[in-house]
């Protein structure tokens, strides 16, 4: 009798799952790459301002104004969004006017950033634009629940976690092209970029009955959107043309559906992103070492001042690898296992604060307090390249798997056509609970931007204190 094959780490849930799979019906090649190419132009651009504005810090504020209060602006708005939003929105959501609002909020919010002269209206600019980027992200991933099977809705996670991995890297690569302009020419050029969300929306995004394999769910129009959707090539309500009754979620059943995401998802999220933005502002700053005479590093490091710019580039290129992992076919990891990145990436927290204040990775010549070697190149320069490279994998692992689990909790509905109430409330949970768990990112970036300040300034003084002052120079 043949023995069944041990799969590990396969629950009911997964069986399940990889059945629906199988089952299927791809659609075209055509409409995948269209409803790909959307949501990554979904995900670049609502990521690519926010991480212009963190690049172009130094150049909106004043030499005397700490830069972490761009930082601040450019968070808290967000995080008021996906908290808020989710708690007081109650009846189907309206993509086509969420789109529209989006576009006008971040496009103002640039434009007033070019356009004052004062640090105050450069900051409500700031904060206008990150409202717009917390709303978007709460709305496409929102948006990707909306699908009508299994395979496509994993299709735009993916490419939407792609393309927020990719803004980091363009973000700061399209700010160092436009800087010479200044910020008034060049962030009025950035201005332009949320134009394309419904550019993109219209004219790029597939239709819902391109997708389906039977007849899906459509967020309801009403009013005015229902005789400009017409002309779109948007499913109806329901495949019938019915209108769906009206369904509400109260707050007491929101409440219900809050309760199990905490622990499931939205800790273990909030504390990889402490984590990696504790490493990014509060570690990787004070990770400076005598510059290299030879070999590969020597060609990168010229100045002490090249060393923060390599690694928030080599973070930022690990993020866009990891979160494109479902886009290159990868399987995502199983739900059980999404603690594993927030547990690696604290040990390699740990490990990037012991090398700052101990220097554990340093050979005896290049650790303090022996005057710094005239010949050579400091070992620790690879550790710390590899352990980036890990922070990386583990961040963008954390999210998008994260948001690939959330979006399927509550079941697939496949097989009918959206029409009854049942239908359209198992639908609206799911656009709910992906939605709440948005926040648990923002909560900790805005956390781990109050812990970075004083770690960044205890560890540079570790240093000095030690003979290294390279840190107090930069």
């Amino acid at each position: 009798m043949p023995m069944t094959p041990h799969r590990p780490f396969l629950t009911e849930d997964d069986e399940v799952d990889a059945f629906i799979d199988a089952n299927d019906r791809p659609a075209s090649a055509g409409t995948r790459r269209r409803l790909f190419a959307a949501f990554m132009t979904f995900g670049l651009l609502n990521n690519v301002l926010y991480v212009i504005i963190l690049s172009a810090a130094l150049d909106l504020v004043p030499a005397t104004t700490p830069k972490g209060i761009v930082a601040f602006f450019n968070i808290f708005p967000a995080l008021i969004a996906k908290v808020c939003w989710p708690l007081i929105s109650t009846g189907e959501i309206q993509y086509r006017r969420r789109v529209g609002f989006c576009t006008a909020i971040s496009f103002s919010g640039i434009l007033i950033v070019a356009l004052s002269p004062t640090v105050h209206g450069r900051l409500f600019g700031i904060a206008l634009a990150s409202f717009s980027s917390g709303l978007g992200e709460l709305t496409f991933l929102q948006l990707t629940t909306t699908l009508p099977t299994r395979q496509a809705s994993k299709t735009a996670v993916g490419a939407w976690s792609s393309g927020t991995g990719f803004a980091g890297v363009a973000g700061a690569a399209l700010w160092w092209l436009l800087r010479g302009l200044g910020v008034r020419k060049g962030l009025g050029i950035s201005s332009a970029l949320p134009l394309f969300f419904p550019l993109t929306y219209k004219f790029v995004l597939p239709s819902w009955s391109d997708l389906a394999t039977t007849p899906a769910y459509q967020p309801l129009a009403t009013g005015e959107d229902e005789e400009e959707m017409q002309g779109e090539a948007r499913p109806p309500p329901d495949a019938f043309g019915r209108h769906a009754p009206k369904v509400y979620l109260s707050p007491a059943d929101k409440w219900e559906l809050f309760k199990p995401l905490v622990l499931r998802y939205m800790v273990p999220l909030c504390f990889v992103y402490i984590e990696e933005y504790v490493i990014n502002s509060g570690v990787a700053p004070t990770l400076v070492f005598p510059l290299p005479i030879h070999g590969p590093w020597s060609l990168l490091f010229k100045s002490p001042r090249d060393y923060y710019p390599f690694w928030s580039l080599t973070y930022q290129s690990f993020v866009f690898i990891s979160r494109s992992s479902l886009s290159l076919g990868l399987p995502p990891i199983p739900r059980a296992l999404l603690p594993v990145p927030t547990v690696i990436q604290f040990f390699v927290l740990v490990l990037l604060a012991l090398q700052s204040r101990s220097f554990i990775f340093a050979t005896p010549e290049y650790t303090p307090p022996a005057p710094e070697p005239a010949t050579g190149v400091d070992r620790s320069i690879t550790a710390i390249f590899l352990l980036t490279c890990l922070e990386g994998l583990c961040g963008g692992s954390a999210y998008v798997n994260t948001f690939y689990h959330v979006g399927h909790e509550g079941g697939d509905d496949e097989d009918g056509d959206g029409s009854s109430p049942e239908e359209v409330r198992r639908k609206m949970e799911k656009e709910f609970r992906i939605g709440a768990t948005g926040a648990a990112d923002s909560t900790g970036i805005l956390f781990a931007s109050l812990v970075s300040m004083p770690l960044e300034i205890a560890l540079c003084n570790a240093q000095i204190a030690q003979g290294r002052d390279t840190c107090r120079k930069l």
